[in-house]
């Protein structure tokens, strides 16, 4: 995919990110030191949790599956890393996890959504772990061509050590939603970095769903490769007691004209429970015309919990059509409790009901009913554990659920 030629002058796609917040990126290794929490990119990860996924500990095959059932119309093959597809969505590791990852993953998986096909159904990769005694590197590259509308869910689930690395690509006028749900075992380590590059008038909808594992950071990142192109960023995430979600959200505006809008929501019950959103947004010189917005909002439902919300915009130029953020963290609505309670909705029920309509306004923007109504599921069997909702509401552990392996 390539710009116009004017276009292509206006372009700053230069590996020498100027953001403050976003740290050059490099293939090699060697490039990135051992992090040691100081560091802006780690300073709320808990490195003693990552199973040495920073440092050097080896990767060996075994850990995980994967299992991929494509849509009628799409194909998924296996290439080699030194094939040209590799790294063609501009995507460079950040960080010392994903470079090794993307030096010890051997083979790629590679979904093709081929030119002008508009496919229904979704096509559905299921990475499953069987052992977190050896960690695994994974490398998938998803590539909608020009005109195409597609839908691809990225399942996790299992016990693992996960580091991996996602690179999308949207051919000019492509229409792609990627759904990435994270529904390890409560010991499962999980470090994912997610890249896209956007084309000419393409639209990306990247749904970040985190519920299970011990630890989960996924960084998501955004880039265009032309004018015009609109991205979303939605994610939804509950941590229970001891879990770490992080989501570290960047959006490159190197391109004028183009769009982006992230929403994040998540929810904290039980000790230790901690979640992490930092969202970044760079608006460089050349991006002229562009809109974009940030939010993430964050319900806290027990004591000994902890939400960390960083909304960031770094603007490089004054003429754009809008751009602003939002971050909020809080408890329950007591007015919105009285409301119910005085309607004869006992606490228990209340409580769901709040819980229940903080999400459904993220989930319902999926546009997928059949995910939409998996994860409503989920969140349900997240609020038995604390919130009060009666047991058997959802299925986690199903295979064909979204709720947290038991």
């Amino acid at each position: 995919m390539t710009a116009s030629p004017n276009v292509a002058g206006a372009l700053e796609t230069s590996d020498q990110v100027a953001s403050h917040l976003h740290p050059v990126g490099s293939f090699d290794v060697a490039h990135h030191q051992v992090p040691t929490g100081l560091e802006e990119i780690w300073r709320f990860t808990p490195l003693k949790r990552l199973r040495g996924l920073h440092t050097d500990a080896p990767f060996a095959p075994g850990g995980t599956t994967v299992t991929a059932v494509p849509a009628p119309g799409v194909t998924v093959t296996q290439v080699r890393s030194d094939d040209p597809i590799v790294g063609s969505s501009g995507y460079v590791p950040a960080d010392r996890v994903s470079a090794r990852a993307l030096q010890a993953a051997e083979a790629v998986s590679v979904i093709t959504i081929p030119k002008e096909a508009v496919i229904d159904a979704a096509t559905v990769v299921t990475v499953a772990g069987y052992s977190t005694e050896v960690a695994s590197a994974q490398h998938t590259v998803i590539t909608a061509e020009p005109f195409s509308r597609a839908t691809v869910v990225l399942r996790f689930e299992g016990s693992a050590v996960l580091a991996d690395n996602i690179e999308i690509i949207l051919g000019d006028g492509a229409h792609l939603t990627v759904v990435s749900v994270q529904d390890w075992a409560d010991d499962a380590v999980h470090h994912s970095s997610q890249h896209a590059l956007v084309g000419r008038d393409a639209t990306l909808r990247h749904v970040a769903v985190s519920f299970g594992g011990d630890l989960v950071r996924l960084n998501a990142s955004v880039a265009y490769g032309t004018s015009g192109g609109e991205a979303e960023l939605l994610g939804l995430y509950f941590a229970d007691a001891g879990q770490h979600l992080e989501h570290r959200l960047f959006v490159d505006h190197n391109a004028p004209k183009s769009k982006s809008n992230v929403d994040y929501k998540g929810a904290l019950q039980g000790k230790g429970a901690h979640a992490v959103w930092i969202g970044d947004v760079l608006i460089r010189k050349a991006a002229e015309g562009i809109e974009t917005y940030e939010s993430n909002r964050n319900l806290v439902l027990t004591d000994g919990c902890r939400a960390d919300s960083v909304p960031n915009l770094e603007i490089e130029t004054g003429e754009i059509a809008g751009a602003g953020h939002a971050s909020t963290t809080g408890r329950f609505d007591d007015e919105q409790l009285f409301y119910l309670r005085s309607r004869g909705i006992d606490e228990a029920e209340a409580r769901r009901l709040v819980v229940h309509g903080f999400f459904a306004d993220i989930i319902r923007k999926i546009g997928i009913p059949g995910i939409e109504d998996k994860l409503m599921e989920a969140v349900e069997a997240e609020l038995a554990v604390n919130v009060g909702t009666p047991a058997g509401v959802g299925n986690p552990g199903s295979p064909d659920g979204f709720g947290k392996v038991a």
